[in-house]
């Protein structure tokens, strides 16, 4: 099953010019969301990964199915305030401003895997936050792992250049 062709483009969202890759449409559909969860357990299978993180909201929809399917925990990254015990957060820089990601102290322990999830990487901001704070936390990032790459942005070269290793199950050029 192609994965990408379960994606859906949405023309000028959420500002004109923007082509939004939608996965929603990829997430309703029972078989196109068993293959893409499948295909990411194939991938890493026998490889070491104590944990799963996914970034708030659509890595949580991709890395809690992966870390039950896989056996291992989850960890979900969220925006600043949403967690309720004791966190750590990393800033980062938004085109217009600053934003905040946390996870909870308690979440990583010192030399552990973690394989991080999320739907898409574009600029790649969010999840080099991400990646920050994971290491920050004394997690090793196993790889940056995603449904879609928009390689025209820039995000996977990003990651890359900052010696993470990169996969997606798809891509699409242009914006």
């Amino acid at each position: 099953m192609a994965i990408k062709s379960k994606i859906r483009t949405v023309p000028h969202y959420p500002k004109q010019g923007i082509m939004f890759r939608d996965i929603t449409t990829l997430l309703k559909d029972p078989a196109g969301f068993r293959t893409t969860v499948d295909e990411l357990a194939q991938r890493y299978a026998g490889v070491k990964i104590d944990k799963i993180a996914g970034i708030e909201s659509r890595g949580f929809i991709l890395g809690a199915p992966l870390a039950y399917v896989m056996n291992k925990g989850f960890i979900p990254i969220r925006k600043k305030g949403k967690l309720p015990a004791e966190t750590i957060g990393h800033d980062y820089e938004l085109e217009y401003g600053t934003d905040r990601i946390e996870i909870h102290t308690d979440a990583i322990q010192k030399g552990e895997k973690v394989l991080l999830v999320d739907d898409l990487i574009a600029t790649g901001g969010t999840a080099e936050a991400a990646c920050k704070l994971i290491e920050k936390m004394g997690g090793e990032i196993v790889e940056c792992c995603f449904i879609i790459d928009l390689p025209d942005i820039g995000g996977h070269k990003r990651l890359e250049k900052l010696d993470h290793k990169v996969f997606a199950l798809c891509e699409f050029e242009g914006d």
